[in-house]
C-alpha cells in the first residue's frame, strides 16, 4: 500500500514544482525592466533627446573606456556626438537582470554606419530613480568598437 501514496505524493511534489516554475515564467516585469527595455528599443529612432529624455536631470552616462558625462543636456550632445554617422541601430538583449532600482543588461549593439555593419557586445548596469536612470555604466571593449567602425568608415 506504500508504493501508490509515495507514487502520489511524488506526482504532487513534481506537479507542484511544475506550477511554481510556470508562475515564475509567467511574472510581469517590473516597471525599471521595462523603462529599461523600452531605452534600449529606443536607440533605433537614433534621437538623442528621446534618449536622454530617460535621464534623471542629473544623471550619468557612462562609457567605461571614456570619462563620464554628467546631467541629462550633456548626455543628450554627447549622444548626438557620437551617433550622428550612424546609419541605424538595433540592440539586441541576449539577458537582462532586474532588482529593485538595478537593471543589468548584456547586449549586442548592431550599429550600421557609412552602410557597414559595426556589431558590438556590451553590458550595461543601470541604477533607476523614481522611473528614471540615474546612472547607466556601460562595459565594451573600445578597440573591438574602434576597429569596426574604422573599417566601416574606409569602405571595408
Amino acid at each position: 500500500m506504500k508504493k501508490p501514496i509515495h507514487s502520489f505524493l511524488t506526482l504532487l511534489l513534481c506537479l507542484s514544482l511544475y506550477i511554481q516554475v510556470s508562475a515564475q515564467e509567467d511574472l510581469p516585469m517590473s516597471e525599471n525592466e521595462q523603462i529599461v527595455r523600452e531605452f534600449i528599443a529606443a536607440w533605433s529612432n537614433l534621437d538623442p533627446g528621446e534618449l536622454a529624455s530617460y535621464f534623471t536631470e542629473d544623471g550619468t552616462y557612462h562609457n567605461i573606456p571614456s570619462a563620464a558625462v554628467n546631467g541629462r543636456e550633456n548626455i543628450e550632445q554627447f549622444i548626438a556626438g557620437f551617433s550622428r554617422s550612424w546609419d541605424s541601430t538595433d540592440w539586441e538583449i541576449i539577458s537582462l537582470l532586474a532588482d529593485g532600482d538595478l537593471v543589468m543588461v548584456e547586449r549586442l549593439d548592431k550599429t550600421v554606419v557609412a552602410g557597414s555593419p559595426v556589431n558590438l557586445p556590451c553590458f550595461g548596469y543601470f541604477q533607476l530613480y523614481d522611473g528614471k536612470i540615474k546612472m547607466w555604466r556601460d562595459y565594451f571593449d573600445l578597440a573591438t568598437y574602434t576597429s569596426a567602425l574604422a573599417a566601416a568608415l574606409d569602405g571595408n
